[in-house]
């Protein structure tokens, strides 16, 4: 019962492997486009993840001059894929799926040709056993026992009883979770991964993080998709297809990048140092690409950077209020190791999950399993996901440590040996998911009243609003930005 992609998406940090070359590195058009001096643009888009993206593509088609300024070598955020000699991979596993039709018809003009249906075949790792994820009937009662299984319906029964007499607490993910789902089945699924991931206790974890996760989703939806084998399409959760590019889920981004370069200039390598501000009106941005550094003036300005980023760098400051409810907003950080194998291939699975705190890695995939593109005939690679905070044990590892950590724990999950691997490669992402904490939402709330009161003003994206959205919902609010400065221009 682990939330489906969960966690995804994401945005720039920093590379460690030398050898390591990210798709389209900046070109010799983009490097003489960028200027010496100070510039002026329409719409001023901070960050090219794939909101930023969004936003920039629907102005420019549309004739409105905009300019995209990212601080990564190339576009896409946490949603780009990786070239490492003749392999691909994305930055964990990303699938697009969305409910909305006007954004899935978005990407799949978008990618034309390019666009693969992928079946999803997930599992989870726990008592040394797998289980299908969704719930499959015979596995889920063979695999914990009918007893534990019982345990877990007279639970959610008990639950359910005591909640008629009572309206139950409801103030993060494990009173959540325990409200819809009973405490058996949030010990089993839910305690490990959860904490996992975000390195926090449940208690700590607020419950709209798991509520909008697993939107529509109930132990009764559960079952009935494994006993009657309904398609779940109507959860997100339980889907069982997703859009995917035969190179990588980076092709998207790549994708919206080409189109707005035919009128407009995404400027990559570039980093936003100020915002400048007079009477609740961004008046221009400075900007560094290497030792040079200018002003961009606009009309209208889009952040999708990290919404702590972004208050931090307004001039003049925000009032001390707004720092301190900033300082409090945290984020989570990913590692990603990449283990290059000389075998055909390890699993048939989209996406393993390992809840195990004695697996010091939380999920693994296989690209080769979304697209055969993505590893040479007769080879394979693994993506394995550590989640960290920035200065912690595991971020401070060295790469070598990491690898052989890895490679360790994939022995003993009896994936690999030793003598078949070939290559690795280790990547640190910064500020990768936003960190919902019990009471979160006191500071976010503050933050987001004083930036409404910008005319010119606009957040989108993940980090930009401090929202978990998976990439349908951050290009969604990309999309909703760039149609608002449209109408706006046209009154």
């Amino acid at each position: 019962m682990i939330p489906e992609g969960s966690p995804v998406g994401g945005f720039s940090g920093i590379f460690v492997e030398g050898k390591v070359k990210e798709r389209n590195m900046i070109s010799d058009k983009i490097k003489s486009s960028l200027p010496d001096s100070d510039s002026d643009c329409g719409v001023v888009v901070m960050g090219a993840g794939l909101s930023g993206l969004s936003t920039g593509y629907v102005l420019s088609k549309n004739d409105m001059s905009v300019c995209l300024l990212e601080s990564s070598s190339t576009v896409g955020g946490l949603s780009k894929t990786i070239v490492h000699g003749d392999f691909l991979f994305d930055l964990g596993g990303h699938r697009f799926l969305t409910k909305n039709k006007d954004v899935e018809n978005f990407v799949r003009d978008l990618l034309a040709d390019e666009c693969l249906t992928v079946s999803r075949t997930s599992k989870i790792f726990m008592f040394n056993k797998y289980f299908d994820y969704p719930l499959r009937p015979a596995n889920a009662i063979f695999g914990l026992g009918i007893s534990t299984t019982l345990k877990i319906l007279f639970d959610y029964c008990r639950e359910k009883f005591i909640n008629i007499f009572r309206k139950p607490r409801m103030v993060s993910l494990e009173d959540w979770i325990v409200g819809q789902f009973g405490r058996k089945m949030f010990d089993i699924y839910f305690k490990g991964y959860s904490e996992k991931v975000w390195g926090i206790p449940c208690q700590n974890i607020s419950k709209e993080w798991i509520a909008k996760r697993i939107d529509g989703l109930s132990l009764w939806a559960a079952v009935k998709n494994a006993f009657f084998k309904v398609s779940g399409r109507e959860i997100p959760t339980l889907t069982d297809e997703f859009i995917y590019p035969p190179t990588g889920i980076g092709r998207i981004s790549d994708r919206l990048k080409e189109e707005i370069e035919k009128k407009d200039q995404v400027r990559t390598n570039t980093s936003v140092t100020q915002i400048k501000h007079n009477n609740f009106q961004i008046t221009d941005v400075i900007a560094k690409n290497g030792k040079a550094v200018y002003s961009i003036t606009g009309k209208e300005f889009v952040s999708s950077i990290p919404l702590t980023n972004l208050i931090q760098s307004m001039q003049p400051p925000p009032p001390d209020d707004i720092l301190e409810a900033a300082s409090k907003l945290r984020f989570r950080d990913i590692i990603i190791v990449t283990i290059m194998l000389n075998k055909e291939s390890v699993t048939n699975l989209t996406w393993l999950y390992l809840p195990d705190d004695n697996i010091p890695f939380g999920r693994i995939h296989e690209p080769k399993n979304w697209s055969s593109q993505m590893a040479p005939e007769g080879k394979t690679h693994l993506v394995i996901e550590y989640f960290c905070f920035e200065g912690d044990a595991v971020w401070n590892s060295s790469d070598i440590e990491l690898t052989d950590l890895t490679v360790q724990y994939l022995e003993k999950l009896d994936f690999i040996n030793d003598n078949e691997v070939l290559d690795s490669c280790v990547l640190r992402k910064k500020k990768a998911y936003p960190l919902f904490s019990v009471g979160y939402t006191n500071h976010y709330d503050k933050i987001v009243d004083y930036l409404n009161k910008f005319s010119n003003l606009h957040i989108i994206g993940r980090g930009g609003m401090f929202k978990y959205y998976n990439m349908d919902h951050a290009m969604e609010s990309g999309i909703e930005v760039a149609e608002e400065i449209l109408n706006g221009h046209s009154n």
